[in-house]
């Protein structure tokens, strides 16, 4: 009798620790449920483009972009490719010097567009790559094109020089405004406007970049290869945005989706939240914040 007792109290205390488990994050499929780590990684590695679409600010998402890469690259070796938003394509050739070795990181950082966070959540990756001579490949179309497109609209590319027009998308852009990414971009609360309506151009510079990235993966995708794209979620959630382009570009290619969100409970995955992607990290609202 006193045994059971011990080993009731024992089963007890261990479930009262179970159910006072603060996680850092849940991970779900798209039909909400939970799966394991190493089953998304057994899942994704077998597609060509594995699409990580992050929270920008959030360091559960760029502590796990590192842990499925160097999962990916576990499994494929070499022929892991790295690709960001990120990084904006006229920066590739600083990039691939800094690849390369040809200087250190304080002149490599002097010389390329980086985003403000880049030292705590993406120069990781970059040294990943570095450290295990990958390809890091920079997908984003330069912001100034994407700035003349949110205000003259996709027309205003062709005025750009030969070379200019290398760092895009080929010309002309596809469009469709009814597709979901962009067309609720136009409802947005709080939209920019233009002459007192919503400016109708802010979702033509989304799918120029959408356009870009997926242009800029392909090209960098060789035979057996897997590529890794880590960008904002918005970009790739609902297997719409650079996804879109991709399969226009190239009918047939196999993709993978990870997508974060924040829930207040992250016990259960919320029902607007199921099927944006093929797994779903679910993150505190609480969560601490890169910026």
């Amino acid at each position: 009798m006193k045994s059971t007792a011990i080993i009731l109290i024992a089963c007890s205390l261990i479930l009262s620790s179970f159910r006072s488990d603060k996680p850092a994050y849940r991970l779900y499929d798209a039909e909400g449920r939970k799966v394991k780590y190493e089953k998304m990684i057994e899942t994704v590695s077998a597609a060509d483009v594995v699409f990580f679409g992050e929270l920008h600010d959030n360091p559960i998402a760029h502590w796990l972009e590192y842990e499925v890469t160097a999962d990916l690259h576990n499994s494929a070796g070499e022929k892991l490719v790295l690709g960001a938003e990120m990084f904006e394509t006229d920066d590739q050739l600083v990039l691939d010097e800094y690849l390369s070795k040809r200087y250190e990181a304080d002149k490599f950082e002097a010389e390329v567009k980086l985003w403000k966070n880049y030292k705590t959540d993406y120069k990781p990756l970059v040294e990943f790559a570095r450290d295990n001579g990958l390809p890091f490949i920079a997908t984003n179309i330069p912001r100034r094109y994407a700035s003349m497109v949110s205000r003259k609209g996709l027309e205003t590319l062709d005025s750009l020089t030969v070379e200019a027009k290398t760092l895009v998308a080929p010309l002309p852009i596809s469009y469709d405004p009814e597709l979901k990414c962009y067309k609720d971009m136009m409802s947005m609360h709080g939209m920019p406007a233009m002459g007192g309506k919503p400016n109708e151009n802010l979702p033509k510079a989304q799918a120029v970049k959408d356009a870009t990235m997926a242009h800029f993966i392909l090209k960098n995708l060789g035979e057996g290869q897997t590529f890794i794209h880590y960008n904002g979620a918005y970009h790739s959630e609902n297997y719409l945005g650079i996804i879109h382009y991709l399969k226009i570009y190239r009918p047939g290619i196999t993709v993978a989706t990870i997508t974060t969100v924040l829930q207040d409970d992250v016990d259960t995955l919320s029902a607007d939240n199921a099927g944006l992607a093929d797994f779903i990290v679910a993150i505190p609202v609480t969560m601490t914040r890169t910026y």
